[in-house]
């Protein structure tokens, strides 16, 4: 098995743990919108970020906190958090609940929840990575929805006044936010151009090709700042949830639950 199919497998091993860790808890869960970052997720912890443990470790953000799902089924992949602890989801008395709490020694870089807040944070950490010296890159995931909020670009005028050319913004370009399309909601396009003319080196790849996501990321480490719009599927993987808005948040049925694995397996 090549180092490519290895990280599809990973990826699977993901998805599967996302509806797994959801449906068990008993809770309702950001299924959708976990589901179109996995890709994103494999790509930087299995291939391009060094999350050594230490100070020169690169900082990987999830500004779109609602993805707190995804980021505990790869940690779990990855070996930073027990089997136990990503089944705790969602119950009484856990750490790993549906936004994530900081915590360095799991992994947890960020405190998700208001959506916009992980880039300005994004932005104050890797200010404060250059001023120490150190030589490490910060990689900040954001929502396309997220992306109506005005603190974003405030943040990213910020990041290109101070020339951060450590920062990696990726966006999770699904088209959805839980009041439906975000064109309908709030027009983004032209998103690369947008970005830009706020002075980031910006491209635009397919969010679930792992092969355009590492290329894209090794890319944006030789220079910066930079943007990625990685263009992905909500609910990727699950036919009943792909595209559809109502998945935003929402509890699995038993039926959902087993077709849901029966076709993420039939996927691998």
């Amino acid at each position: 098995m090549n180092e490519q199919e290895v990280l599809r497998q990973r990826a699977g091993n993901i998805r599967r743990n996302i509806i797994e860790a959801g449906y068990h808890s008993g809770s309702s869960a950001h299924y959708g919108s976990c589901l179109s970052l996995v890709e994103i997720l494999t790509s930087l912890y299995f291939k391009v970020a060094n999350i050594t443990p230490n100070a020169e470790r690169d900082r990987i953000i999830l500004s779109k906190g609602h993805g707190a799902l995804a980021l505990y089924s790869t940690l779990y992949e990855k070996g930073l958090i027990s089997k136990t602890d990503l089944f705790s989801f969602e119950t009484n008395g856990s750490s790993f609940i549906a936004h994530a709490h900081r915590d360095i020694s799991k992994g947890i870089e960020f405190s998700g929840g208001s959506l916009g807040l992980g880039i300005s944070f994004g932005m104050g950490v890797a200010h404060a990575c250059k001023l120490k010296g150190i030589n490490n890159r910060v990689y900040i995931i954001v929502g396309d929805g997220e992306l109506d909020e005005g603190l974003v670009w405030e943040s990213l005028m910020f990041g290109n006044h101070r020339s951060l050319k450590n920062t990696t913004i990726i966006v999770d370009c699904n088209g959805l936010q839980i009041d439906g399309k975000t064109d309908d909601v709030m027009k983004l396009t032209p998103l690369k151009e947008k970005f830009e003319s706020f002075g980031y080196q910006t491209t635009e790849i397919d969010g679930h090709n792992i092969n355009q996501l590492c290329e894209a990321l090794y890319q944006s480490s030789l220079s910066g700042p930079c943007a990625i719009i990685a263009n992905t599927v909500k609910g990727k993987g699950v036919s009943f949830m792909e595209d559809n808005a109502k998945w935003h948040y929402k509890s699995l049925s038993s039926s959902k639950y087993k077709k849901a694995i029966q076709e993420l397996l039939e996927n691998e």
